[in-house]
């Protein structure tokens, strides 16, 4: 059990993951806290356990072993891992993985409606979030119809409007031209909300995080400077 002076917003103790009986272990006794304002990089080769680290977090994958937990409580139950997806934004590697409905407007607030919000407030919040992201405008726009960058940005507000403690980046500038790359760098080194950022993108990591962390081809994870 976490120490309950501990003000980790998450936890991990010990997680033990593979994809199978007899495969080899992709996470092997990763242990891990995040803490608010805290902008950790995570770095890797292909297949390291990147991806499955942030899937263990947010409880889309279950450890073998180990313990997840949240503001000090161990996580087990998939009611248990909801509380922290409502609080914990993860933005997937594919933005359309992200993006369901036919405009953005509607894409952005999804979230908010879903957490009870009457539909003319979360319309309000999501406009002011694609706003604050560069998208006023985008409201009516065919989502399958925006640009690589722009289906990006859609997907970063359709989780910065649910107002989470902590993001979960996955290769955020995965295939952008330079000029979207550089509007999410701009957009994160505004914020100081607490995140994880995955990239192959070592001067990425470097713009916009403050600590770095790799996972070897072993699923260890060890702490390594900038």
């Amino acid at each position: 059990m976490c120490d309950s002076a501990d003000n980790a917003i998450f936890r991990l103790d010990d997680i033990h993951f593979a994809y199978g009986q007899d495969a080899r272990p992709v996470l092997n006794g990763v242990s891990l806290a995040l803490y608010p304002g805290q902008r950790l990089a995570l770095y890797g080769p292909n297949g390291s356990g990147k991806t499955t680290l942030l899937r263990c977090i947010t409880g889309l994958e279950r450890p073998w072993s180990g313990t997840v937990f949240f503001h000090g409580r161990p996580l087990q139950k998939e009611k248990d891992f909801h509380a922290l997806r409502c609080r914990v934004g993860f933005v997937l590697q594919n933005a359309e993985d992200q993006l369901f409905f036919p405009t953005v407007l509607e894409d952005v607030a999804f979230g908010p409606l879903n957490l009870g919000l009457p539909p003319r407030q979360a319309r309000e919040r999501a406009r002011e979030t694609l706003c604050r992201l560069g998208l006023d405008g985008f409201e009516d726009r065919l989502t399958h119809r925006l640009s690589g960058g722009e289906k990006r940005l859609a997907a970063l507000a359709a989780v910065l409007v649910m107002q989470p403690e902590a993001l979960l980046l996955d290769e955020p500038t995965n295939d952008l031209d330079q000029q979207s790359r550089q509007r999410i760098v701009e957009i994160l080194q505004g914020m100081d909300t607490a995140r994880i950022t995955i990239s192959h993108d070592r001067d990425f990591l470097e713009a916009v995080s403050g600590e770095f962390l790799t996972i070897s081809p072993e699923g260890r994870l060890r702490a390594n400077a900038p």
